[in-house]
């Protein structure tokens, strides 16, 4: 018998949470989701969508005026009321999962002693009970890539849910690429406010010549069947010579940007990725002719130089649109975990300065996952992808009105409580602050 029922019933099933909340066992096996403003997340939009998710995957989504609803086709259906349904957003190139409190040297699990560190993998560290977790999926971000931090080549990032018993649960994709702390070119002296003049690096070209002579080391070695010896860091690098894995190359202006492209036609490298890329598109032709994308660095950061205009950052992912250049955003900086909540309100501000609404909404969701390669399950609310979606009461770009109302991971419902949210209830029943309750 189908059982008809209405969000807040389903939040009710998803709400009595202890300090670090369980993984939900899923409970229907067809579910469709009606009356809802569906954001697809490759640039379409549905006014009034159907849903439909089937063991676990997305089955179809339809326009409602041309679907004939038969209710016995459904275990559940619940009505959504023209909210908005997106599909999970996903923070990359952040410590999610590898860290809790900044302060505290003992839950930072991100950065390795040494320079060259290819075969560190942060999968094997990702914290699901990490109370930071739920504190961000409750703003529809619901998957992160896992990046490690520090030295040369810090090592390889994976892509994980943010709900699962375990690392192994949560995987999305393992070891999806390596990642290279580029030299800079120059060095820069004063603050923002007072800059100072820039120096040439003196080591520049020594440290390049160091991970010149890894990677020459690291390609003999993958072209080797059956080494006598098995040298960790060397075997590590084996997927990216044979093409299925990325690598990530963490710079920001045009010198190095230049000598990173240079390097990787070098190397005859698949998918080369630049992290930051303050001035990617100064060099739009050349990133596009060598098969580049971009992860733009956090758009709510001050400008690099005296001379940018205030909103530098708030209009480089329309700049890099424009171009055609593959670009998502990403929020690394500061407190970048916690901050990782606010990751759909960096795309709103993009929308604001040049992106349409559904362009922002992909670059954090369909963007991202074409970049790390897991577009094929996630990224968008397209037939045959993983349910791992949420509903907001509004759009979900605006900090006013992003207010989740269920989320979907992998094909179950997840818990959308935290900390943050039991503490607003406590403190709201107290004083009688009825308009602060949650």
């Amino acid at each position: 018998m189908t059982k008809i029922i209405g969000l807040l019933f389903v939040l009710m099933l998803n709400y009595g949470v202890g300090q670090v909340p369980s993984p939900q066992t899923q409970k229907y096996n067809r579910i469709l989701f009606k009356n809802g403003s569906a954001h697809i997340g490759n640039g379409n939009y549905i006014h009034n969508s159907v849903l439909a998710v089937e063991n676990g995957k997305i089955l179809f989504v339809k326009n409602a005026l041309t679907y004939q609803l038969n209710e016995s086709d459904w275990d559940t259906i619940i009505g959504l009321n023209g909210q908005h349904v997106y599909p999970g957003f996903i923070a990359a190139n952040i410590t999610m999962g590898l860290t809790e409190i900044d302060a505290v040297r003992a839950t930072r699990d991100f950065n390795e002693v040494g320079q060259i560190n290819p075969h560190i993998r942060s999968l094997i560290a990702y914290n699901t009970d990490s109370k930071v977790l739920y504190t961000v999926r409750t703003n529809g971000v619901l998957v992160t890539q896992s990046t490690p931090r520090g030295g040369l080549i810090s090592g390889a990032s994976s892509v994980m849910a943010m709900d699962g018993w375990n690392w192994e649960d949560a995987v999305y994709k393992a070891d999806d690429g390596i990642h290279i702390n580029w030299p800079k070119k120059y060095n820069r002296s004063g603050w923002w406010a007072e800059p100072g003049k820039d120096d040439a690096n003196e080591k520049y070209n020594k440290i390049l010549a160091i991970i010149y002579a890894f990677f020459e080391e690291a390609k003999i070695y993958s072209d080797i069947k059956s080494p006598d010896k098995t040298y960790l860091k060397l075997a590590a690098m084996k997927s990216v010579f044979k093409g299925s894995q990325r690598v990530y190359f963490h710079a920001d202006f045009a010198p190095e940007i230049n000598d990173i492209i240079d390097f990787s036609r070098h190397f005859k490298l698949k998918f080369p990725v630049i992290v930051g890329g303050y001035d990617a598109h100064l060099l739009a032709a050349r990133l596009n002719e060598n098969n580049f994308s971009v992860m733009l660095g956090r758009p709510h950061a001050l400008p690099k130089f005296e001379d940018d205009l205030s909103y530098t950052n708030y209009h480089k992912a329309a700049e890099l649109s424009r171009l055609n250049v593959p670009y998502c955003i990403q929020s690394a900086g500061d407190m970048e975990v916690m901050n990782a909540r606010n990751l759909p309100f960096l795309a709103g501000t993009a929308w604001a300065y040049g992106l349409s609404e559904e362009e922002a909404v992909a670059s954090i969701s369909l963007n991202v996952a074409k970049i790390l390669g897991v577009d094929d399950r996630i990224g968008s609310l397209e037939a045959g992808k993983d349910a791992t979606f949420f509903v907001s009461e509004g759009n979900a770009l605006d900090m006013r009105t992003n207010k989740v109302s269920t989320a979907m991971v992998k094909g179950r419902f997840i818990l959308l409580d935290n900390h943050q949210i039991q503490l607003a209830k406590k403190y709201a029943k107290k004083y009688d602050l009825k308009e602060f309750e949650p």
